[in-house]
């Protein structure tokens, strides 16, 4: 399930908030089609062979079943502006991903949660929501949507559309180029997307994915930086969405701190009986105008 909360009608500020949270559901969006693999010759990086680097890779992606912590959002929207908010993100492995967006005083105004059924998105202030199942977003995106790359997104993992979780044996689907300081790993493209990984040559670390529309100038990166020690993982302190292709550009800096795995929560929100529905359409016509 998906839930959106959106704050004020004609407020220019908070619809900017909103197409945040949105940027990050069309985020998965863009990576959800599905592609076919097929084993290639691998160079050598780093003085591992290529199928040894890439399975170090793959072998050393976050195990964690949960990831939760503070980040500070910055939207930036070219001539538009940017717009900067406070969010704690929570992340509980194959069951939901959820931003509380609270900007004042800890006090939530907004929340997105995206599991495997679909997205919500509900709005404190004025009290409704969006709730949207992956199937409906899929008949009116024209593709098939998969939550597990957003997953993936958020973790610093590399992916394969439509696997769950990435094995050592799975080295074998990724093409691989290497530089001076970065390897080129390519997944074989389906019919519409092609799906790109930049690591490290030092060491086997994802520093950014790529998702592109084939034929267009619309694509997605993710990149990460920042490392440090997580529960002996290396994991970002700083990610950057960036959307290509928008008549306006589009980017979403998220800095992460205070960053915990052990905690545990409700992968689920209840919508409050006092909340009304608004449909997904409302929404698209809300931020058209904007």
């Amino acid at each position: 399930m998906i839930v959106i909360v959106w704050t004020g009608k004609a407020n220019h500020r908070n619809m900017k908030k909103v197409i945040l949270l949105w940027s990050i559901v069309l985020a998965g969006m863009l990576a959800s089609c599905g592609t076919s693999r097929k084993t290639t010759e691998v160079p050598m990086v780093g003085g591992l062979t290529g199928t040894d680097y890439l399975e170090q890779v793959i072998r050393l992606a976050p195990t964690w079943e949960t990831v939760s912590g503070k980040v500070a959002l910055t939207l930036d929207l070219g001539k538009n502006g940017k717009t900067r908010v406070s969010a704690t993100l929570r992340l509980k492995r194959d069951e939901a991903i959820q931003l509380l967006v609270a900007p004042v005083l800890g006090i939530e105004v907004a929340r997105l949660e995206i599991s495997p059924d679909g997205v919500l998105l509900l709005d404190r202030v004025n009290k409704r929501y969006v709730k949207v199942s992956f199937a409906e977003i899929s008949a009116w995106a024209k593709a098939d949507l998969d939550y597990n790359i957003l997953q993936c997104l958020f973790l610093n993992e590399l992916f394969l559309p439509g696997k769950a979780r990435l094995e050592a044996g799975d080295a074998a689907a990724f093409r691989i180029q290497v530089g001076a300081e970065q390897a080129l790993l390519q997944v074989a493209a389906g019919r519409k997307l092609d799906y790109t990984f930049r690591t490290s040559v030092l060491r086997p670390q994802l520093l950014q994915s790529d998702i592109a529309v084939r034929n267009t100038v619309y694509g997605l990166t993710w990149g990460y930086s920042e490392f440090s020690d997580l529960e002996g993982r290396l994991f970002p302190q700083h990610m950057l969405l960036a959307v290509s292709g928008a008549s306006t550009p589009l980017s979403l800096d998220m800095k992460f701190s205070r960053l915990n795995i052990h905690v545990n929560w409700e992968a689920r929100t209840e919508i409050p009986s006092r909340y009304h529905e608004v449909t997904m359409e409302e929404i698209l016509k809300m931020l058209s105008k904007q």
